[in-house]
């Protein structure tokens, strides 16, 4: 096993192509407040605040923060903000020592070790497939 680098992800470096096709093809949806490519967190990341229309008013933030990796490794971390808790999981393909390479942190407060898990290893199945959890999400918060 590689070890992992020290924000806890890939030992491979950020592709930032992909970041910036992800950050192109989220800036083009209604579900997407703003995309940007950033480093404010000291790692390079696609920061995603998603539509507060899209959310009950209980909801005062969402959030997405992806990292993809040359070597295919990423970490999506989907993040609400409510005024009394926050909801969170996490998407990640990474060496780790408590789990699979693939794996998922569950909701509500995304505890680790996480679940294993398979991902698809195309970029854009996995957005997809993480976009569609979002969805599924929304539609029970809109339920509550």
């Amino acid at each position: 096993m590689v070890p992992p680098t020290g924000d806890g992800g890939s030992p491979a470096p950020i592709d930032r192509p992909i970041l910036e096709f992800l950050e192109t093809r989220l800036q083009a949806t209604g579900q997407v407040a703003t995309a940007l490519i950033t480093d404010a967190s000291g790692h390079l990341e696609l920061r995603v605040t998603l539509t507060p229309s899209y959310y009950p008013d209980s909801v005062e933030e969402a959030t997405l923060a992806v990292r993809w990796y040359t070597n295919d490794d990423f970490k999506i971390h989907y993040r609400e903000v409510q005024s009394d808790r926050s909801w969170e999981c996490r998407w990640d393909r990474h060496p780790n020592p408590h789990n699979t390479q693939d794996h998922f942190h569950p909701p509500p407060a995304a505890p680790t070790p996480g679940d294993d898990a398979s991902w698809p290893t195309d970029h854009r199945d996995m957005l997809r497939l993480v976009l569609d959890e979002i969805e599924d999400r929304l539609a029970a918060l809109w339920s509550e």
